[in-house]
């Protein structure tokens, strides 16, 4: 059942994709816009871009902002989020904080980070951080908050310690929305890489697209957006992967229950 169960979301994926490129390809042939190319000439205008290393050196620049600001989100959002679910004072005071960052317009604080940081790579991990945290932070901490009390209760009964109670029973409980947070933080992060790149500096595959929107090579523009669409898919089915190996045989349903 499970082999069939992932053959046939394999096989919807694919359909999906098909659906789309093609949708994409005929939109480009009517053509919807001059600006629109086709599916085909993006994927050929990618194609030469990889093998002439071209998107190999920008991916170069675009990782480094992007990593550092995910790895920084992922270990800092995951702590602030377990320390502000397991306490009431601490949710009080910093909930506010992250909802207010989710919420606000990031272009307008571009600004303030060039002047505050200038525009090298601090400022880009800044707003990627500023981008995926948040979202890990609300739904780690909405996670621990709604971990059914009867499994915590049940614990206290075995004598557990408040370590073991965390480790062995609140994160694995948490871990389904919790992970859905670190999917919803990488896909922000993304979007927050390629924003500072073009509202920053234009490096790396953010040069790509500026640059080949400025001499109207518009294959070669959408074949870049088309590999940051590609590359996140990427890191979220890698994260899913690492999800369903760190919990493995773990009730994924429960937290909601």
């Amino acid at each position: 059942m499970d082999r069939y169960q992932s053959h046939r979301s394999l096989l919807l994926k694919l359909l999906s994709a098909v659906l789309v490129f093609g949708a994409w390809e005929v939109a480009g042939r009517i053509p919807v816009s001059y600006a629109f190319p086709t599916f085909l000439e993006s994927m050929a205008a990618l194609a030469r871009m990889t093998f002439d290393g071209t998107i190999f050196v920008a991916y170069a620049e675009t990782l480094k902002p992007l990593l550092i600001g995910i790895v920084i989100s992922a270990i800092v959002g995951i702590g602030m989020g377990l320390w502000i679910g397991l306490n009431l004072k601490s949710e009080w005071l910093f909930s506010p904080i992250f909802v207010v960052m989710q919420a606000a317009p990031l272009a307008a604080l571009i600004p303030i980070l060039v002047m505050i940081y200038g525009i090298g790579l601090t400022s880009k991990v800044f707003v990627v951080c500023i981008m995926a945290m948040p979202v890990i932070v609300l739904n780690t901490s909405g996670a621990v908050r709604n971990t059914p009390a009867s499994l915590t209760q049940m614990a206290t009964s075995f004598l557990a310690k408040d370590r073991d109670i965390l480790l062995k029973v609140i994160i694995p409980a948490a871990s389904p929305i919790i992970f859905s947070g670190l999917r919803l933080g990488v896909s922000a992060g993304f979007i927050g890489a390629i924003l500072s790149e073009l509202k920053i500096t234009p490096t790396g595959v953010g040069d790509i697209i500026t640059y080949s929107r400025s001499i109207a090579d518009y294959e070669s523009m959408y074949a870049a957006i088309f590999s940051i669409i590609l590359l996140a898919v990427l890191f979220l089915n890698l994260l899913e992967k690492l999800e369903s190996y760190l919990f493995e045989g773990n009730d994924r349903g429960y937290v909601s229950d």
